[in-house]
């Protein structure tokens, strides 16, 4: 990945649009939960989203052979695909981008305030 790659987001871009290539050829409630499993992962995502690209390639690829062997989605993925979307990136100590945000302005305001003292 060169510099304007990593600038403009151009390789992730390509990388989703792979992903998205590969899942058009899934059976459809696979892609239904290939559908859900993103929009639960992106939530998790740091500013760009680069930390997801490993994590959202195994997914789909575990979708892959659960597809190829045979098995339905619920007994790869279970009845929760939220809950596995959480285990995916460890929910207990993964924190979303709003909790990063937030601690970030927490710091600033008390910064800010620890000043004026």
């Amino acid at each position: 990945m060169n510099f304007l790659e990593k600038i403009t987001g151009s390789d992730m871009t390509k990388e989703m649009k792979g992903f998205e290539t590969r899942a058009k050829v899934l059976p459809a409630e696979y892609r239904a939960a290939w559908e859900e499993i993103t929009s639960n992962l992106w939530l998790h995502s740091d500013f760009t989203g680069r930390n997801l690209m490993p994590i959202l390639d195994s997914a789909l690829e575990l979708l892959e052979v659960a597809s190829a062997d045979g098995q339905s989605v619920e007994e790869v993925l279970g009845d929760d695909i939220e809950g596995f979307c959480a285990a995916l990136v460890g929910d207990q100590g993964a924190k979303t981008f709003r909790d990063k945000w937030r601690d970030q302005l927490n710091k600033n305001v008390a910064r800010k305030l620890g000043g004026l003292k």
